[in-house]
């Protein structure tokens, strides 16, 4: 199959060609890559093929393939009962049609220093058509002629060029191209998922469906990231439990990580891009980021406490006070970011979703922090789950 670099011009089904794609980023693997299991054959090939069709009901896919291709037509020679009692057998039926049709070394000679083997086979006006095969002779072990045709019964198929297997079963692999411009390869396979998948197992029950390609790809990273995001605030809560000598405080300052979150989704959908791995990694990347405003505000806060002042009033006057600080806190980051933001370029382009996600990430958690943080301090001071240190000055 063909695709054209620029698009659908070029797209078409021709047979033993060489396929060229648009390099593309995001996570490796192919866009679409599922692959069916199985014992019977015939029902990976149908079971494939309803999905192939289903996938082209999609628009944006394209270049859709399994690797369960048919081969050369064949004749099967399958002895009728009876056959072992005149005395014929597979190997022997065997061995007596490929002398025929394909030849047999008879004899070998040797003509000065040269050896030359001398085979034998009927002729080639006996050997041209099926029916010279249905009209052969096979020979007993007492010399007599015996047609084919009464000890085997001649059949007409086409097999396989090649059966895969994984982890000892048959597999039948689908895979497919999606133009990202179009479509997106997730939300197709969230789809296939939900609509196609159970039908196709009521259909075809003896049959397993696994997803590979991106979407392993895309789940075993996101498993990555989960775990380095939970080390990663593990990490961020004792160094803040060190630093403030307590344990309830850390909980207020990472609240504004969850805001971060509020701030990529929107970032995303004013920016007009997807939600990728890239993106993701920005979030995570927010955790250790978006505590330093909060950090700023929980350390006022406790200083004038700690000199005496009511904590609604402290945490008043942290978000006066300490506005300036937090805004030029964000303002640097963010500025560090924009050129990256705004590159055109296409070394950049799989830089860019991480740089929104932190951009407009820190800027909501920015706007948020100033108000929801000193108000859940002094909620949880009115519950007394906060220590206040009135014997020292900071």
């Amino acid at each position: 199959m063909i695709s054209s670099i620029n698009g659908d011009p070029w797209q078409g089904n021709i047979p033993d060609a060489i396929a060229y794609k648009e390099p593309t980023m995001g996570p490796g693997g192919l866009p679409i890559e599922i692959r069916l299991k199985g014992k019977n054959l015939d029902d990976l090939k149908s079971a494939s093929t309803k999905l192939i069709n289903w996938l082209y009901t999609y628009e944006g896919v394209a270049d859709l393939y399994d690797d369960l291709r048919p081969g050369k037509p064949e004749i099967l020679v399958k002895l009728k009962k009876g056959a072992t009692a005149r005395g014929f057998d597979a190997g022997s039926v065997s061995k007596q049609l490929r002398a025929a049709f394909y030849g047999s070394t008879a004899s070998e000679i040797i003509v000065r220093d040269e050896s030359y083997e001398v085979n034998l086979r009927m002729a080639a006006s006996d050997r041209r058509s099926i029916f010279d095969l249905e009209n052969f002779y096979l020979m007993n072990g007492k010399g007599g002629r015996i047609p084919l045709n009464t000890v085997a019964s001649i059949t007409y198929s086409r097999g396989y060029t090649g059966i895969r297997r994984v982890d000892g079963q048959r597999t039948v692999t689908v895979t497919g191209d999606v133009d990202t411009r179009v479509a997106n390869a997730a939300d197709i396979i969230t789809d296939i998922k939900v609509r196609f998948m159970p039908e196709l197992k009521k259909q075809f029950p003896d049959i397993s469906i696994g997803l590979e390609g991106q979407a392993k790809e895309t789940k075993t990273s996101m498993g990555g990231m989960l775990k380095a995001l939970g080390i990663g605030i593990f990490g961020v809560f004792c160094l803040l439990s060190f630093q403030f000598r307590a344990y309830r405080e850390p909980f207020v300052i990472m609240v504004t990580i969850p805001f971060a979150l509020i701030g990529v989704v929107w970032g995303h959908l004013l920016m007009g891009l997807d939600l990728s791995m890239p993106s993701i990694l920005g979030f995570v990347s927010l955790a250790g980021i978006v505590v330093n405003d909060s950090i700023l505000l929980v350390g006022f806060v406790r200083q004038h406490t700690a000199m005496g002042m009511a904590v609604d009033d402290a945490g008043k006057l942290a978000s006066r006070e300490r506005f300036r600080a937090v805004l030029l806190t964000t303002v640097t980051t963010i500025a560090g970011l924009l050129p990256l933001l705004a590159e055109k370029s296409m070394q950049a382009q799989v830089l860019i979703p991480l740089a929104c996600s932190i951009v407009f990430g820190l800027m909501m958690s920015t706007l948020l922090v100033l108000v929801v943080v000193p108000c859940l301090y002094t909620i949880l001071s009115d519950f007394n789950l906060v220590r206040m240190d009135t014997d020292r000055p900071g």
